[in-house]
């Protein structure tokens, strides 16, 4: 069985957000055996694939799993799957993921970026719980709820630079939603490129902090809509490895444009 590294929303090697890509031959093997392979890989996401009939509503069955536990959507894992398919040649075209989170498309272009198309994030807002200001290392402005697809707790911080400079408390956000948290703010200078800045702490799948997480950007692209009247906009996550996600809202589907670069291909042995 061939693994690869591949390195998603980035155009260079070892920046962007890694993830573990496995193409199958048959159906899935059992859960325990994907999510020890899962832990071996030891990245945010590991994704399985493989080949379904023809006739049907999708190309290809897609699940994802971090070291801990599956998950029911990944966006950076999805299109490092897709930047699989197309540059070993095993799909052509559009390919339709059958997903926990439904039917997912993943469209090359000519220039080598994939664009993603996943349902948006509903986004409802609640009271900002007591002791995540604690935690997380700042005051949030806002927060809301992401829906069940992603299960984040999105709070907007008062600058980019408070972003940049966070170092929560991982142990104690584990407390505060079902996956993690989502810290955001607008951009200082726009001029940059980007329109927004992320960077997301996820305990409660064991992932400290995420390098770059597309699913993230289906709450973040109708929250930054919203306030920047505008309804294509590029987010950039903060993390040390850094990464852009150019965001496309399309009312209950979000469009999520980005690319990848495969960095080690083996053999899984086991």
């Amino acid at each position: 069985m061939r693994i690869r590294i591949v390195d998603a929303f980035t155009d260079r090697p070892f920046g962007g957000n890694p993830a573990g890509v496995l193409l199958l031959d048959d159906a899935f093997p059992d859960d325990d055996r994907l999510q020890k392979i899962a832990l071996e890989v030891n990245h945010a996401e590991t994704a399985f694939a493989h080949r379904l009939p023809g006739g049907g509503e999708a190309d290809w069955a897609l699940r994802w799993f971090t070291p801990a536990t599956e998950v029911a959507m990944c966006g950076h894992a999805t299109l490092a799957t897709a930047h699989v398919l197309h540059t070993t040649g095993a799909h052509a075209g559009p390919v339709r993921f059958a997903t926990r989170s439904g039917v997912l498309v993943a469209t090359p272009a000519e220039d080598g970026s994939i664009t993603l198309d996943f349902p948006t994030a509903p986004l409802t807002p609640v009271t900002t719980p007591a002791g995540v200001a604690e935690a997380l290392g700042a005051e949030p402005l806002t927060a809301f709820d992401t829906g069940p697809n992603i299960g984040d707790l999105l709070l907007e911080l008062g600058d980019e630079k408070t972003v940049h400079a966070l170092r929560p408390d991982i142990t104690a956000l584990a407390a505060y939603s079902a996956r993690g948290i989502i810290a955001t703010a607008r951009a200082e200078n726009p001029e940059l490129g980007y329109d927004f800045v992320s960077r997301c702490f996820f305990p409660n799948v064991g992932i400290d902090e995420d390098p770059v997480t597309g699913s993230a950007h289906t709450a973040l692209a109708p929250y930054w809509s919203q306030r920047l009247g505008r309804t294509t906009l590029t987010g950039l996550q903060a993390s040390p490895r850094s990464g852009r996600v150019r965001t496309d809202l399309r009312g209950e589907r979000t469009l999520l444009t980005g690319r990848a670069v495969t960095v080690i291909e083996g053999e899984l042995l086991a």
